[in-house]
């Protein structure tokens, strides 16, 4: 009976080193995808952050370009004489020049961020800025019916505008 006791004291302690090497296998592999999740979860935070940053500064520009097509409509409003009117509505013009870049700069890191739904309607944005700008320079020029066609591009603006939201708005809520 001597000889079983040792086999059975040796198989015993076998299956416990068996077992605490499986355990501990499947412990690191738990704390390994846990790691990797946790590592996952903050790359698609920082992604999300940068993303509602970059949304968030297309709307600043906007909103300031936005502020200064209504100031065309107020300058219509407001100021009679002619000479005042062109020279209000140039510093308009110039004040949108310098905005352009700072818009354009948001929509290219935005079309860098993506994603493609929210870079389509930022392009959209800087596309109807264009229109609207060009427009108010033929109103600028005097010409006929630039007024009309500045109200209309502007129009597209504010529309093109809401739909980035939309768009941002969409994205940033899909995690």
């Amino acid at each position: 009976m001597g000889d079983n006791t040792v086999w059975v004291a040796v198989f015993t302690g076998g299956t416990a080193i068996l077992a605490s090497w499986v355990t501990t296998l499947g412990n690191a592999r738990a704390a390994r995808v846990q790691a990797e999740t946790a590592v996952e979860a903050q790359r698609r935070d920082r992604v999300r952050s940068s993303r509602r940053d970059a949304y968030l500064d297309l709307m600043a520009e906007a909103h300031v370009t936005g502020e200064l097509y209504w100031r065309v409509g107020d300058a219509y409003a407001q100021l009679m004489d002619e000479d005042a009117l062109a020279a209000h509505i140039e510093e308009i013009r110039t004040r949108l020049r310098d905005g352009f870049d700072p818009l354009m700069r948001c929509v290219r890191v935005i079309v860098l961020e993506g994603p493609d739904t929210v870079a389509r309607a930022a392009r959209a944005v800087l596309e109807a800025t264009s229109e609207s700008n060009s427009a108010l320079a033929r109103v600028a020029e005097g010409r006929p019916r630039a007024r009309e066609g500045f109200d209309a591009a502007q129009a597209r603006f504010r529309h093109r505008l809401d739909e980035f939201i939309e768009a941002a708005h969409t994205a940033v809520g899909d995690r």
